[in-house]
Parts: C-alpha cells; structure tokens; sequence
C-alpha cells in the first residue's frame, strides 16, 4: 500500500470488575437516525440539515472537493518547489515524503473545514478514546510482525530470494528513520480518510440501501476506466463479499448495521483509491480492501483508528524499507535488504511485490486475529467503571 498522493498533472480525486470499560468507537457520534418528532420539517433547509448538523452525505461531497483542489493546489505548490518529481514511479525517499505531506495537509484542511460546519474538532473523528498511544505502538508491531510473517512465509517456500544487505553504516539509521516518517504520514493519510473522516460520517448517516449505491457509484467508475483492465475486479469482489452480510444486519435491524455499512463502503473504497497504482493486480485490490475492513474491526474493537495507523505504518516500513520488496510494483531507493521474487507470480506476487501473492491473505487474516486477542488483553487491562 505506496503512498497515495500524485503530482498535480495525476491529482484526482460495563461496568464491573470483570467488564473493563472500553472507549466506544462511536463516542462521539449522535444517533444514527432521528425520529421525526426530533426533526420537524423545515422547507429546504431539511434538505441539508438534519437534528445532527450538515447531513452525512452533504458532509462528505464538501469533503471531497475541497480535498480534491487542495490536492491540485498543495501540488502545484511542491511541483513548481521542484519537491515532487512529475513522475509516479519514482519512488525514492524526499519526493515521496514531500508528496506524502503536501497529501496530509490538504487532508487536514479538508477535514478541518467539514468539522468546522459540523462543528466538530478533528480529533471527534475516530482520533480519541483510551489508550491511544498503546493502540498505535501495538499496532505498528502488529503491522511488522504480519508482513514479516508474509516474507517469511514467501521466503521458506522458495518464492522469495534475499540477496545482500544494501545499506551499512549511519545510512541504516538515516534511511531507516526517514522511510519510517514517510509510511507514518502515509498511514496518516489513508487512515485518516478511510478510517477517521469517512467512517466516522457515513456511520452517523448510513443505511444499507445508501450503502449499497455508493458500492454501486464505485462499480460504474471502474467500468467506465476501460484501461485499468481486471484490476478492478478485486473491488468488485470485496463489494461481493459485503452485500449478503450487510442486507443480514439490516434486515434484522442490528444496532451497529450503520457502522458496518461504512465498513463495507469505506474498505472497497479503500481498494478502488489502489487501483490506479502502477503495476497493481485483483489479489493486491482485494487485499487492500481486505486489510481496510480489518482496520474498521480495530476501530470497533479498540475505540479509535490509531491501532490502524500504527499497523498501516508498520507494514509499509518493513514491506519497503526492511525487506526491499516491491511495493504495489514499485521498486523502493534506500532499504536495508534486498529480495527478489521467484517462481509462480500467483505465489510470489512478481513484480507487485508481497501484497500481490495470494498468501497476503493469511496474512490479513493473522492481524485480524492479532487485533481481536490484543483488544480482549486490552480490556482485562482497562480501568472499571466507578
């Protein structure tokens, strides 16, 4: 999962001694439908605003435009710095970290202006509750440990080659940490998107009905981009997988149906934002989408997304600085070893790298494990209620 930002010239769009008392992951949001005796009608003006503010869907349309002319702005800025190159290929570290930057900036401001006329602050979405900084450090050894068991795995069956230590010295330490800056900003980035502004706002005001035309939206976009070829087909199938689970929930009228509608849309969301990347295949989309609904499972289990930004860092730092694997087919510049692929792409994951190996998927399913039994850790460990 490479950093996401383009030049400009690509820029786009319990309370009792055995039960610990957890932070919710929707503390901060209101309830989900209001009755109408709460929400009188009020002309137009019901068209926008609901008894919770801006309504979920206005809130994440505003969201997306400004994001995207910050984006095209904040871009032009860097380019014209010569700080970003114009190429998405180049993946060494200083254009990188720059284009990772100027992405959570324009992030920031966005979701800073929607909060504003929501009336919330940046942390409200899915940023606070307890432990945070315990979250993040578990996460980000979650995140190493899961891609280290991938490389290990790929490595005893013959699909992976480690050739010799590539850097020596200070440079060690030096790229180390500056690869390690770069995949924090880009967890920043992603998370923040997926996992904080977008799934906090679509739980507040989602149902599966909405759920399933933005999944819908999502299919005709990629039907319309005849040149991304079958890469696609892995949203389609993470879209798939959701549905019949989705409708279950609504049916039955679930409590948290709201929130795992957002999961379903926000984790193939997830998947369609990597399907433009250079030498991407299905099973890479797929695990994209994959891995973005385990990090909605986090935001549940532990009550924030900072598990999933933690995880999501540790991941890309081991998968492109640790390892020198290749990295949604980008080859990475100053990592510490140095790997080739070997064998059947299906096994290896070839050019894409380990995330297109069809073994990414135990993986995945190992740090869905590793989240449900630390947060069940976690909650012997949380304070009980007075």
């Amino acid at each position: 999962m490479e950093p996401e930002y383009q030049p400009p010239s690509t820029a786009t769009p319990l309370a009792s001694h055995a039960e610990p008392v957890l932070s919710s992951p929707t503390a901060n949001l209101v309830p989900l439908e209001p009755t109408p005796a709460e929400e009188p009608y009020h002309g137009l003006r019901w068209i926008f605003i609901g008894s919770q503010g801006l309504r979920a869907g206005w809130s994440v349309v505003v969201f997306f435009v400004l994001l995207r002319y910050l984006t095209e702005g904040i871009g032009t800025v860097l380019f014209s710095a010569h700080l970003i190159g114009g190429s998405a290929d180049d993946f060494s570290p200083v254009p990188v970290f720059f284009g990772e930057a100027g992405g959570l900036l324009a992030l920031l401001i966005a979701i800073a202006i929607v909060g504003f006329l929501e009336g919330r602050r940046i942390p409200a979405y899915n940023l606070t509750g307890l432990r945070r900084p315990q979250h993040f450090l578990f996460g980000l050894a979650a995140g190493f440990v899961g891609l280290s068991a991938l490389v290990g795995t790929l490595a005893a069956g013959g699909w992976l080659h480690f050739g010799p230590v590539a850097l020596t010295g200070s440079a060690v330490f030096r790229f180390g940490l500056l690869w390690g800056c770069i995949f924090l900003v880009g967890a920043c980035y992603e998370e923040g998107m997926c996992r904080c502004f977008l799934l906090f706002t679509l739980t507040r005001g989602i149902n599966y009905w909405w759920a399933l035309a933005a999944c819908a939206y999502l299919c005709a976009r990629l039907a319309m981009r005849h040149h991304l070829g079958g890469n696609a087909w892995g949203v389609y199938a993470a879209i798939l997988i959701g549905l019949i689970p989705c409708f279950i929930l609504y049916q039955k009228a679930a409590q948290r149906s709201g929130f795992w509608c957002a999961a379903w849309v926000t984790s193939a969301y997830f998947g369609y934002m990597h399907v433009s990347n250079p030498g991407e295949t299905w099973i890479g989309i797929f695990a994209a989408a994959f891995i973005g609904f385990v990090f909605c499972v986090s935001v549940r289990l532990t009550g924030s997304a900072w598990w999933a930004i933690g995880c999501h860092a540790g991941w890309d730092w081991a998968e492109t600085y640790f390892y020198g694997t290749a990295d949604s087919g980008l080859t990475p510049q100053g990592c510490y070893l140095t790997s080739t692929p070997a064998g059947n792409p299906l096994w290896s994951g070839g050019a894409v790298g380990p995330e297109g190996s069809l073994l990414v998927l135990g993986a995945i399913l190992f740090l869905l494990a590793l989240v449900l039994v630390y947060s069940r850790l976690s909650a012997r460990g949380t304070p009980t209620a007075a």
